[in-house]
């Protein structure tokens, strides 16, 4: 494409006239695209609104903002084909819209990619029981969304630089002589494209994916966003913690929803050798088997170890999710000091003291 002399297109007085009516030519055209541009829409929306889905009105408010400019582009690039009293002009126009129409066209796609994601979104609601396909598809679809969004914002920018002549040419001759450059740049983004690659390794064998509940480095939250180069942490007392995609796909990470949200989860108590474990062991299950959180799969006492100075009993249960898990393991030792301290006082855990009394000299 080669750009117009815009020497001859700036007018003088006698071409005044012939530059406005030239640009009211154009403006025409905008306005003309914009108000077919406005009704096909306005048609669309109401043939929506009678179906009983609600991608197709989702679909139209994402593409609405891209085909509306897309629109008067192409109106524009028809004026060359108008007698119009300043070709230098409408060449000038139809210059600057071929320059920005590969933007336009990434907008549209990006759109498009956004569309996509919120369908997806829509479709994996993360409130249900058991929600580890909709986790699945929801980060799949953020993470490869962001990739695609780079990938066409890179290759639009690239179109619209490479349709300059004069950038052409300054891109060959960089290319020429960018051996050495190249390797610097390649060595100095290192750790970017290591982050980027393992945004690509995390979206397909996900080691963790959107609301799972992890424990990483000691610290339990939740995956609240998985980005292209890092991922955030919500921790339990709303602090965020932003991880690299490297350090995850690198490092071990303890994943409690890898699977299922369904957890087992244990209240170690530490007893008298005494003990009456028949009578703890009742009021234990009885604490698990009556509590709101249990989701009635698992419930067990036994005694796993014996030290010289106490038993240990471990008091097992199961929930749906880590944080009903927290919770239930929470109200069961309590119930169980409770009932230590109220009914089973014999029970606790004492310090023996032998004292030997000594005969009279």
């Amino acid at each position: 494409m080669e750009l117009p002399d815009w020497n001859a297109v700036l007018p003088g007085e006698e071409g005044l006239i012939d530059l406005v009516w030239t640009l009211g030519v154009a403006a025409v055209l905008a306005a003309a695209a914009l108000i077919v541009h406005g009704v096909l829409v306005f048609v669309a929306r109401r043939i929506a609104r009678r179906t009983e889905t609600g991608s197709d009105e989702l679909l139209i408010e994402h593409l609405v903002r891209p085909l509306r400019w897309i629109a008067v582009a192409l109106a524009l690039l028809s004026i060359q084909r108008i007698a119009v009293p300043s070709r230098d002009l409408a060449a000038g126009i139809v210059a600057f819209v071929q320059l920005v129409m590969p933007l336009l066209w990434g907008w549209l796609l990006i759109a498009g990619i956004r569309f996509l994601k919120s369908y997806i979104y829509a479709r994996s609601d993360l409130e249900v029981e058991d929600n580890l396909a909709a986790r699945r598809r929801r980060t799949r679809a953020d993470i490869l969304a962001r990739i695609a969004v780079i990938v066409v914002l890179l290759v639009s920018a690239g179109l619209m630089l490479l349709s300059i002549p004069a950038v052409r040419e300054i891109g060959v001759a960089v290319m020429a002589s960018a051996g050495i450059a190249g390797l610097a740049v390649g060595v100095a983004a290192q750790p970017l494209l290591k982050n980027i690659v393992g945004g690509f390794q995390l979206a397909f064998t996900e080691p963790v994916r959107i609301d799972d509940v992890v424990v990483y480095q000691g610290e339990w939250g939740r995956v609240e966003r998985i980005g292209l180069t890092y991922v955030v942490l919500r921790i339990w007392d709303q602090r965020r913690l932003v991880i690299p995609v490297s350090k995850l796909v690198e490092e071990p990470i303890e994943n409690w929803t890898r699977q299922t949200s369904q957890l087992l989860g244990t209240v170690f108590v530490h007893v008298d050798h005494t003990a009456d474990i028949a009578a703890l062991r009742e009021v234990a299950l009885e604490a698990v088997r009556s509590h709101r959180l249990w989701d009635g799969r698992a419930a067990a006492v036994q005694v796993t170890d014996m030290t010289p100075h106490a038993l240990e009993v471990r008091v097992l249960m199961s929930a749906r999710g880590g944080s009903e898990m927290f919770d239930l393991r929470c109200d069961v030792r309590e119930a169980v000091v409770r009932a230590l301290a109220e009914g089973l006082p014999g029970s606790l855990n004492r310090a023996r003291v032998l004292v030997e009394e000594k005969e009279p000299r």
